[in-house]
């Protein structure tokens, strides 16, 4: 949007370029503006994003909200009743769009709002923390984990760090965190802070594991949209001579068990093309619990 609405004008082409998307993925994108509300200038192989009338108003003004305008909605979202099964999803897309240490404090829970808080000031300082009472995954055993913060994952759900006990980079939970408790020392690993990458079903490892291919009912392809939106870049009509209904998702995957919930949770509207550690996964699971 950035590169739409700015002052240097990109072709088709160019945009593909940067943004490292095909030409087909830009015209998606395109459309999508114009979906939720934006007038695109079509007719040209320059494409613009017409942002407004007013002159001195930014693309930044239009998509994020003010501190003032946060608390608002988030008041009005609060007014909503707890079992009101669009008011989670509504928060988080608000945390989505805004600067995540105020938003920190205005949408979550208290507990998390903390540990959000104290998290975000560790990384603009650069400071240590130890993470009280971290409870492990796999062995459910809580302990306390030094580690130097650097990013969070999308939605907040998780914080990247690195750990000086066993030298790597990991991904905590965040509401698996008791409390967060920033120390006086600074980062000595900066050099080490590594983004861990994260693929589209948010799990995130120190390297992707595979590429996996699946072929999708148009139900499969809404709701795999609707709850991983960094979905949408990788998905494509299947080719022609399959049915009309079928869409095919191609990314790389960081573990299986984020595709393998997906894939199993939707028997006869997802079928895995390509994948298999993401197949063996599968065939795994499914015999266990016949």
């Amino acid at each position: 949007m950035q590169m739409l609405a700015g002052p240097v004008e990109y072709t088709i082409t160019e945009l593909g370029d940067h943004l490292e998307m095909s030409e087909r993925t830009i015209y998606r994108y395109l459309q999508t503006f114009e979906d939720v509300g934006f007038t695109v200038r079509r007719g040209t192989n320059v494409p613009r994003l017409i942002t407004t009338n007013r002159p001195h108003l930014s693309i930044d003004d239009l998509v994020c909200f003010s501190r003032e305008e946060a608390a608002l909605v988030n008041q009005l979202l609060d007014r909503l009743d707890a079992g009101n099964s669009l008011k989670a999803g509504l928060k988080q897309k608000l945390v989505a769009v805004c600067d995540q240490t105020p938003m920190a404090r205005l949408l979550t829970n208290k507990d998390n709002s903390e540990k959000l808080n104290a998290l975000s000031d560790a990384i603009h300082d650069k400071k240590k923390v130890v993470l009280r009472g971290y409870e492990s995954g796999h062995s459910l055993t809580e302990r306390d984990r030094l580690v130097e913060p650097f990013s969070f994952t999308p939605n907040y759900i998780g914080i990247v760090a690195y750990e000086p006990e066993s030298g790597q980079c990991k991904t905590f939970k965040i509401n698996r965190i008791k409390s967060v408790e920033i120390l006086p020392d600074g980062w000595e690993n900066e050099a080490r802070h590594i983004e861990r990458p994260t693929d589209v079903f948010r799990m995130s490892a120190d390297k992707p594991l595979e590429r996996i291919r699946l072929l999708m009912t148009s139900l499969a392809k809404n709701l795999l949209i609707e709850e991983y939106p960094l979905s949408a870049a990788y998905i494509h009509e299947a080719p022609e001579g399959d049915s009309k209904e079928k869409w095919e998702l191609e990314t790389e995957i960081c573990s299986v068990f984020g595709a393998g919930r997906f894939v199993m949770g939707l028997p006869g509207d997802v079928e895995v093309l390509e994948g298999k550690k993401l197949k063996e996964y599968i065939a795994e699971t499914r015999k266990k619990y016949q």
